[in-house]
């Protein structure tokens, strides 16, 4: 621990502080609790997609999983930014025009049942969980490599902060945290990568050449197959992640914090750019960690890998560099996971609560209260659960979330916009069979299950041999819906119709 470190963590605490005071005396109403009151411009909210997006899986745990394994780490980089364009052409206009503040809203637009919103929301919630573990491992993490306190205590201190921003400053303070962490972000990504790219003389071939000798793999470091050794596995988790961002709910709720879909897209196309290229520097965060710091300190940090960056920009900067990076981290986690915990709240206080179990007639302040007692169940929770999952690698636990996003949302977000065939069942039974069996699967694959101890959860042989299992999980999703709808008479072509206008022009009566 150093004075430096000290000062810029404190920093970043007091100034998203100001941030959420200043933000809870705008938050009056649900609106502006759940999307700022619909008040934010493009570039405000394409940096904040972008910052929600860039998470502790982006900046730490891709670096580590390309310092460690080479090629198979660039494998996470490569599916996250592809996934960009699944959102800005598939779904981003039709979800800002159909929906008010969750992703149940929108389905919700075409089939008015209680059954479909409450398993759109209980979806929302198991995949804010997953994801909302890999923040707090990484912070957990990293707090404990830089002031040496205790695993449990560093994640307790993310789990109050987190907490503190949704309470009190809602949408408003988290979006406007997650702009000023994502502008830190590309910042200091810039400035490693600049000094990573100095030290191979900016000769980018030459880099590729000395890193065939850099590491203990030798030239297979440049080649896949050092972590994912069964192509199944590898395409898999490609399709996982390609296909789960335009599932996510933390991420599809940033389109209603605009006014129009015109400006929806807008924030696509500016977090499309920040975003790509972040994940085009991830390859010089990782060789660098990989031939400067060496595999065996980046795994003595952490198993997984996950301090590679900051251990990389102390060795090119000293404790100046790392100081900065590790608080940029920090600021990276607390926007993500206050972000996921709104989601998470909307989806029980708005959906659950106001439109279930009080039937749309919950008052603005009753669902204000419901919203708040949410974020601290939901803070709670996934607190927890991360105790538990402290060696796992947070690219490869954000990649389970993708996974259940995938599975159990796309297939019914695609076929209430694009189905005219498409039935209250169909959309139960989406849901249903692809959060189950993405859960199921991952439940008894080697990621729960190994016979080496340490490797996994639990001691033992797995069952399902796939660590990703999207491959099935996801194609299940689709055919559920398929076959909900075919096997029931339930045709509804006028509400179709309508929805049709609202998804293309943004018309409500």
């Amino acid at each position: 621990m150093n004075g430096t470190v000290v000062t810029l963590f404190l920093v970043i605490v007091l100034t998203t502080l100001v941030i959420t005071y200043f933000a809870a005396k705008k938050t009056q109403t649900t609106g502006d609790f759940y999307t700022a009151g619909g008040g934010l411009t493009g570039w405000q909210n394409g940096l904040a997609i972008a910052g929600d997006y860039l998470s502790a899986a982006s900046f730490l745990g891709i670096a580590g999983a390309i310092a460690l394994y080479g090629f198979d780490g660039f494998f996470y980089s490569i599916g996250f930014l592809i996934a960009y364009l699944v959102v800005m052409f598939l779904v981003a206009e039709p979800l800002r025009n159909l929906g008010k503040y969750t992703l149940a809203d929108m389905i919700n637009a075409r089939f008015d049942a209680k059954k479909v919103r409450g398993i759109a929301a209980l979806s929302t919630l198991t995949i804010v969980i997953f994801y909302m573990i890999a923040q707090l491992v990484g912070a957990g993490a990293l707090i404990q490599l830089l002031f040496g306190i205790d695993y449990w205590i560093a994640v307790l201190i993310v789990g109050v902060m987190m907490t503190i921003y949704v309470l009190f400053g809602g949408m408003t303070a988290t979006s406007w945290v997650q702009i000023i962490k994502a502008v830190l972000l590309m910042i200091g990504t810039v400035i490693i990568a600049f000094m990573v790219l100095a030290k191979f003389n900016f000769n980018i071939l030459g880099m590729f050449s000395e890193m065939k000798t850099a590491t203990s793999h030798g030239a297979d470091y440049l080649k896949p197959g050092l972590k994912y050794t069964v192509p199944l596995d590898t395409i898999s988790l490609m399709l996982a992640l390609v296909l789960g961002t335009a599932g996510l709910p933390h991420i599809l709720m940033r389109f209603f914090t605009v006014k129009n879909a015109r400006t929806a897209r807008s924030s696509v196309v500016t977090a499309t750019w920040v975003v790509g290229i972040f994940y085009i520097l991830t390859i010089f965060l990782g060789f660098g960690a990989a031939a400067f710091v060496g595999e065996e300190l980046i795994a003595a940090a952490n198993p997984a890998g996950n301090m590679a960056a900051p251990l990389l920009a102390e060795v090119l900067g000293g404790n100046l560099l790392m100081s900065f990076v590790s608080a940029v981290a920090f600021a990276t986690i607390l926007a993500v996971v206050a972000g996921l915990v709104l989601s998470g709240a909307s989806a029980f206080a708005h959906d659950i609560y106001g439109q279930i179990i009080k039937k749309g007639n919950a008052t603005d302040k009753q669902q204000m209260l419901a919203a708040r007692y949410a974020s601290l169940g939901v803070s709670i929770f996934s607190i927890l659960l991360a105790l538990f999952a402290q060696n796992m690698n947070v690219a490869f636990l954000v990649s389970l979330a993708f996974c259940v996003a995938a599975s159990a949302n796309l297939p019914v977000i695609l076929y209430t916009i694009y189905w005219k065939r498409f039935n209250t069942s169909g959309a139960v039974t989406a849901m249903v069979l692809g959060l189950v069996s993405a859960l199921i699967l991952v439940a008894i694959s080697p990621n729960v299950f190994s016979p080496i101890e340490g490797a996994a959860l639990f001691v033992g042989e797995p069952i399902f041999s796939l660590t990703n299992p999207a491959i099935i999980s996801v194609p299940l999703g689709f055919l559920g819906g398929y076959l909900g709808t075919v096997f029931s008479k339930e045709v509804d072509l006028k509400r179709y119709a309508e929805v049709q206008v609202k998804a293309n022009t943004g018309y409500r009566e």
